[in-house]
C-alpha cells in the first residue's frame, strides 16, 4: 500500500513535470516566433534596398523618374500651398540662402 507521503511525491512530481512540459513548449513557440518575426524584418530590409539601387538603375540609365514622388501639403481646405520652384542644383540662385532661413545658419 502506498502511503501519504509518497502519494504527494508522486502528485507534485507529475505538476512539475507537467509545468516543464508546457513550459518547453511556450518557449519553442516563441523561439519559433520570435525567428520567423525576425526573418520577415529582414525580408522587409532586403525589399527596401533592391528598391533603392532599383531606383538609382533606373535613375542612372534614364529609365524612371528623377526624383521621388512625394505628397503634396495641403491646406485645411485640400488646397496644395503655393510654392516657389526649386532652383536648378548648380545654379547661381542655388547657392544663394532662402529669404525665409537664418543667415548665420550657414
Amino acid at each position: 500500500m502506498v502511503g501519504k507521503i509518497e502519494r504527494n511525491k508522486d502528485a507534485a512530481q507529475e505538476v512539475v513535470e507537467s509545468t516543464a512540459v508546457h513550459v518547453g513548449r511556450i518557449a519553442t513557440i516563441i523561439s519559433h516566433a520570435v525567428a520567423d518575426v525576425t526573418r520577415e524584418i529582414g525580408e522587409i530590409l532586403t525589399d527596401g534596398f533592391e528598391m533603392r539601387e532599383a531606383s538609382r538603375r533606373a535613375r542612372r540609365d534614364g529609365d524612371g523618374p528623377a526624383d521621388v514622388v512625394v505628397p503634396l501639403e495641403r491646406d485645411d481646405d485640400g488646397v496644395p500651398p503655393k510654392r516657389d520652384p526649386e532652383p536648378e542644383p548648380g545654379s547661381d540662385e542655388a547657392a544663394l540662402p532662402k529669404p525665409d532661413s537664418d543667415p548665420d545658419e550657414h
